[in-house]
Protein backbone atom coordinates (compact mmCIF):
# COMPACT_ATOMS: atom_id res chain seq x y z
CA UNK A 1 0.00 0.00 0.00
CA UNK A 2 1.16 3.60 -0.95
CA UNK A 3 1.47 5.47 1.81
CA UNK A 4 1.42 9.46 1.79
CA UNK A 5 3.68 11.20 -0.09
CA UNK A 6 3.35 7.90 -2.43
CA UNK A 7 5.84 6.32 -0.71
CA UNK A 8 6.05 2.78 0.41
CA UNK A 9 4.00 2.08 3.41
CA UNK A 10 5.67 0.18 6.28
CA UNK A 11 4.69 -1.01 9.70
CA UNK A 12 7.01 -1.49 12.73
CA UNK A 13 5.85 -3.71 15.15
CA UNK A 14 6.93 -3.71 19.15
CA UNK A 15 7.71 -6.81 20.79
CA UNK A 16 5.36 -6.53 23.74
CA UNK A 17 2.53 -5.99 21.07
CA UNK A 18 3.37 -9.05 19.48
CA UNK A 19 4.26 -11.27 21.89
CA UNK A 20 1.17 -10.82 23.56
CA UNK A 21 -1.12 -11.53 20.21
CA UNK A 22 1.18 -14.68 19.93
CA UNK A 23 0.86 -15.65 23.30
CA UNK A 24 -3.39 -15.31 23.27
CA UNK A 25 -3.16 -17.72 19.92
CA UNK A 26 -1.27 -20.05 21.76
CA UNK A 27 -3.33 -20.35 24.56
CA UNK A 28 -6.61 -21.38 22.56
CA UNK A 29 -5.12 -23.68 20.23
CA UNK A 30 -8.19 -24.92 19.45
CA UNK A 31 -10.19 -21.53 18.15
CA UNK A 32 -9.52 -18.68 15.74
CA UNK A 33 -8.63 -15.78 17.85
CA UNK A 34 -8.22 -11.99 17.12
CA UNK A 35 -7.17 -8.82 18.87
CA UNK A 36 -6.71 -5.38 17.62
CA UNK A 37 -3.03 -3.57 17.41
CA UNK A 38 -2.99 -0.04 18.44
CA UNK A 39 -0.06 2.60 17.21
CA UNK A 40 0.05 5.82 15.63
CA UNK A 41 1.62 7.33 12.46
CA UNK A 42 5.48 8.38 13.27
CA UNK A 43 5.72 12.00 13.25
CA UNK A 44 9.11 11.81 11.89
CA UNK A 45 8.06 9.69 8.70
CA UNK A 46 4.32 9.35 7.80
CA UNK A 47 4.76 6.73 5.92
CA UNK A 48 5.62 4.59 9.32
CA UNK A 49 2.97 3.09 11.14
CA UNK A 50 4.03 2.55 14.86
CA UNK A 51 2.47 -0.47 16.21
CA UNK A 52 2.93 0.02 20.12
CA UNK A 53 0.89 -2.32 21.95
CA UNK A 54 -2.04 -4.73 21.45
CA UNK A 55 -4.99 -6.15 22.86
CA UNK A 56 -6.36 -9.54 22.65
CA UNK A 57 -9.97 -9.51 22.03
CA UNK A 58 -11.60 -12.72 21.64
CA UNK A 59 -11.65 -16.81 21.30
CA UNK A 60 -15.36 -17.98 21.64
CA UNK A 61 -17.93 -14.62 19.99
CA UNK A 62 -15.43 -13.33 17.22
CA UNK A 63 -18.27 -12.61 15.28
CA UNK A 64 -20.81 -11.07 17.24
CA UNK A 65 -21.08 -7.70 16.76
CA UNK A 66 -22.11 -6.35 20.28
CA UNK A 67 -19.21 -7.72 21.99
CA UNK A 68 -16.93 -6.26 19.18
CA UNK A 69 -18.15 -3.07 19.73
CA UNK A 70 -18.14 -2.25 23.06
CA UNK A 71 -14.65 -3.69 23.24
CA UNK A 72 -13.13 -1.46 20.20
CA UNK A 73 -15.32 1.55 22.63
CA UNK A 74 -13.36 0.52 25.49
CA UNK A 75 -9.80 0.37 23.55
CA UNK A 76 -10.20 3.58 22.03
CA UNK A 77 -11.50 5.50 25.37
CA UNK A 78 -8.40 3.75 27.11
CA UNK A 79 -5.89 4.52 24.51
CA UNK A 80 -7.13 7.85 22.97
CA UNK A 81 -5.73 9.10 25.85
CA UNK A 82 -2.29 7.57 25.73
CA UNK A 83 -1.78 9.12 21.71
CA UNK A 84 -2.57 6.33 20.63
CA UNK A 85 -5.17 4.23 18.37
CA UNK A 86 -6.80 1.47 16.44
CA UNK A 87 -4.13 1.16 13.54
CA UNK A 88 -4.89 -2.74 12.73
CA UNK A 89 -6.44 -6.23 13.30
CA UNK A 90 -4.64 -9.85 14.29
CA UNK A 91 -6.10 -12.79 13.10
CA UNK A 92 -5.22 -16.39 13.88
CA UNK A 93 -7.23 -18.98 12.33
CA UNK A 94 -9.08 -22.38 13.82
CA UNK A 95 -7.04 -24.82 11.57
CA UNK A 96 -3.14 -25.21 11.31
CA UNK A 97 -3.03 -25.45 7.99
CA UNK A 98 -5.67 -22.56 7.33
CA UNK A 99 -3.37 -19.83 5.63
CA UNK A 100 -6.40 -17.40 4.58
CA UNK A 101 -7.63 -14.11 5.66
CA UNK A 102 -11.84 -15.35 5.81
CA UNK A 103 -14.57 -12.55 5.34
CA UNK A 104 -15.15 -11.87 9.09
CA UNK A 105 -12.00 -10.71 9.64
CA UNK A 106 -11.81 -8.30 6.29
CA UNK A 107 -15.30 -7.35 7.30
CA UNK A 108 -13.85 -6.56 10.97
CA UNK A 109 -10.83 -4.81 8.99
CA UNK A 110 -12.83 -2.95 6.93
CA UNK A 111 -14.25 -1.47 10.04
CA UNK A 112 -11.32 -0.19 11.78
CA UNK A 113 -9.44 1.19 8.21
CA UNK A 114 -12.87 3.34 7.81
CA UNK A 115 -11.48 5.38 10.79
CA UNK A 116 -7.74 4.42 10.13
CA UNK A 117 -6.96 4.00 6.35
CA UNK A 118 -3.16 2.71 6.69
CA UNK A 119 -4.75 0.12 8.76
CA UNK A 120 -2.75 -3.21 8.54
CA UNK A 121 -3.82 -6.84 9.16
CA UNK A 122 -1.81 -9.79 10.60
CA UNK A 123 -2.36 -12.95 10.30
CA UNK A 124 -0.98 -15.69 12.46
CA UNK A 125 1.48 -17.95 10.10
CA UNK A 126 1.47 -21.57 11.83
CA UNK A 127 3.87 -22.56 10.18
CA UNK A 128 6.61 -20.23 10.33
CA UNK A 129 5.40 -20.11 14.84
CA UNK A 130 6.58 -24.16 14.89
CA UNK A 131 9.74 -23.41 13.08
CA UNK A 132 10.72 -21.07 15.48
CA UNK A 133 12.76 -23.26 17.97
CA UNK A 134 14.16 -25.01 15.12
CA UNK A 135 15.41 -21.62 13.13
CA UNK A 136 17.34 -18.38 13.64
CA UNK A 137 13.80 -16.46 11.77
CA UNK A 138 14.07 -12.86 13.21
CA UNK A 139 11.08 -11.90 11.33
CA UNK A 140 8.01 -12.27 12.65
CA UNK A 141 5.59 -15.12 12.53
CA UNK A 142 2.41 -13.72 11.02
CA UNK A 143 1.43 -12.85 7.39
CA UNK A 144 0.93 -9.10 6.75
CA UNK A 145 -2.29 -7.66 4.55
CA UNK A 146 -2.91 -4.13 3.54
CA UNK A 147 -5.27 -2.59 1.04
CA UNK A 148 -4.25 -2.80 -2.51
CA UNK A 149 -5.82 0.20 -5.16
CA UNK A 150 -8.71 -1.58 -5.11
CA UNK A 151 -9.54 -1.69 -1.77
CA UNK A 152 -9.34 -5.31 -1.32
CA UNK A 153 -7.29 -6.48 1.54
CA UNK A 154 -4.28 -8.18 -0.06
CA UNK A 155 -1.41 -10.33 1.09
CA UNK A 156 1.87 -8.51 1.00
CA UNK A 157 4.35 -11.20 -0.79
CA UNK A 158 8.27 -11.22 -1.03
CA UNK A 159 8.09 -7.65 0.86
CA UNK A 160 6.58 -8.43 3.73
CA UNK A 161 9.72 -8.85 5.30
CA UNK A 162 11.10 -5.60 4.66
CA UNK A 163 7.61 -3.51 5.22
CA UNK A 164 6.89 -5.19 8.25
CA UNK A 165 9.64 -5.46 10.89
CA UNK A 166 10.64 -5.47 14.38
CA UNK A 167 11.00 -2.47 16.90
CA UNK A 168 13.13 -4.90 18.72
CA UNK A 169 15.39 -7.31 17.04
CA UNK A 170 15.23 -10.05 19.77
CA UNK A 171 11.65 -10.24 19.59
CA UNK A 172 11.39 -14.07 18.75
CA UNK A 173 13.49 -14.52 21.18
CA UNK A 174 11.38 -13.08 24.00
CA UNK A 175 8.30 -14.36 22.88
CA UNK A 176 10.40 -18.09 22.80
CA UNK A 177 11.09 -17.44 26.25
CA UNK A 178 8.17 -17.05 27.30
CA UNK A 179 6.41 -19.72 25.06
CA UNK A 180 8.55 -21.61 27.09
CA UNK A 181 7.64 -20.85 30.75
CA UNK A 182 3.92 -21.37 29.23
CA UNK A 183 3.23 -17.55 29.47
CA UNK A 184 0.18 -17.94 27.39
CA UNK A 185 -1.50 -19.28 30.56
CA UNK A 186 -1.87 -15.61 31.84
CA UNK A 187 -3.13 -13.75 28.64
CA UNK A 188 -6.52 -12.03 29.32
CA UNK A 189 -9.01 -11.21 26.37
CA UNK A 190 -12.13 -9.64 26.14
CA UNK A 191 -13.78 -12.69 26.04
CA UNK A 192 -12.64 -13.61 29.82
CA UNK A 193 -13.27 -10.22 31.28
CA UNK A 194 -17.04 -9.90 29.87
CA UNK A 195 -17.48 -13.47 31.79
CA UNK A 196 -15.29 -12.20 35.07
CA UNK A 197 -14.94 -8.05 35.21
CA UNK A 198 -12.17 -9.07 37.65
CA UNK A 199 -9.93 -10.04 35.09
CA UNK A 200 -8.02 -7.11 33.45
CA UNK A 201 -8.27 -7.36 29.30
CA UNK A 202 -5.49 -4.66 29.57
CA UNK A 203 -2.98 -7.48 30.89
CA UNK A 204 -0.54 -4.73 33.30
CA UNK A 205 1.06 -7.47 34.78
CA UNK A 206 2.24 -9.82 31.40
CA UNK A 207 5.66 -8.68 31.28
CA UNK A 208 6.63 -7.70 34.75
Amino acid sequence: MAGAGGGELKYELAQNAYVKLVLHALKHKTSAVNGVLLGRTSPKNENLVQIEDSVPLFHNHLGLLPPLEISLIMIEEYYSTRGLGIVGYFHANERFDDAELGNMSKNIADHISRYFPQAAVLLLDNKKLEALPKGKDRSPVVQLYTKDAYKNWKLVGADGGILLTFKEPAANTILLDYISSEKWQDVVDFDDHLDDVTKDWLNPDLFK
